[in-house]
């Protein structure tokens, strides 16, 4: 019987991005990685080489479709809250990458696949200045970083809510603010050109 290679290595991927969201870098296990896959941990060395080769494809496979399903559609600062609401719920339906992102940050000097990312995020920007005319690519850069560190901070900073808001919040709550609010931040980027 032949070894599905490619089968394996999408298990270990995706038991990689579990464990890793969960715990970082530092904290994820090898050997819970290997059984959440039904394999041997020494399959992920055989496939990636060693953790941190690992790790980064983990971050590669998860992060270059971080902004997957959430498109800029239509025009106006409306266009930016229901951009920003769409980021939401990618990030209720898998909250994943939205914590891969944030442990990418804390535990690596440089961003995993840079390249693609930018390619992506440059793409999303040029929707933002399509839909907001008269903003300009550094202010549309800008507005995506925002939306999408708001989006994720929900998914990233959860004990943060239960400090700061008196009442607490669920998902549908805060999804209505954050779209209120990116709208709100697109008004004030396009009055600013």
């Amino acid at each position: 019987m032949a070894w599905d290679t490619e089968g394996t290595r999408r298990k270990l991927l995706a038991a990689g991005a579990q464990q890793f969201a969960a715990h970082g870098f530092a904290g994820a296990r090898m050997d819970v990685i290997g059984r959440e896959a039904g394999v041997n941990k020494e399959r992920v060395y055989q496939y990636f080489g060693n953790k941190h080769a690992f790790y980064l494809a983990v971050l590669t496979d998860q992060l270059d479709s971080l902004l997957e399903g959430a498109d800029v559609r239509g025009g106006g600062a409306e266009a930016m809250g229901d951009f920003a609401g769409a980021l939401f719920d990618r990030f209720q339906a898998d909250a994943t990458p939205a914590r891969l992102l944030a442990w990418e940050s804390l535990e690596l000097e440089h961003p995993a696949s840079t390249a693609e990312r930018a390619n992506l995020c440059a793409r999303r920007a040029s929707s933002i200045r399509d839909a907001l005319p008269g903003v300009d690519q550094h202010g549309a850069e800008h507005l995506l970083l925002s939306i999408v560190t708001l989006a994720a901070g929900w998914w990233t900073l959860s004990h943060l809510a239960g400090v700061v808001l008196t009442t607490p919040a669920d998902d549908s709550q805060r999804r209505r603010q954050l779209v209120r609010q990116a709208t709100a931040l697109a008004r004030a980027a396009h009055d600013a050109v």
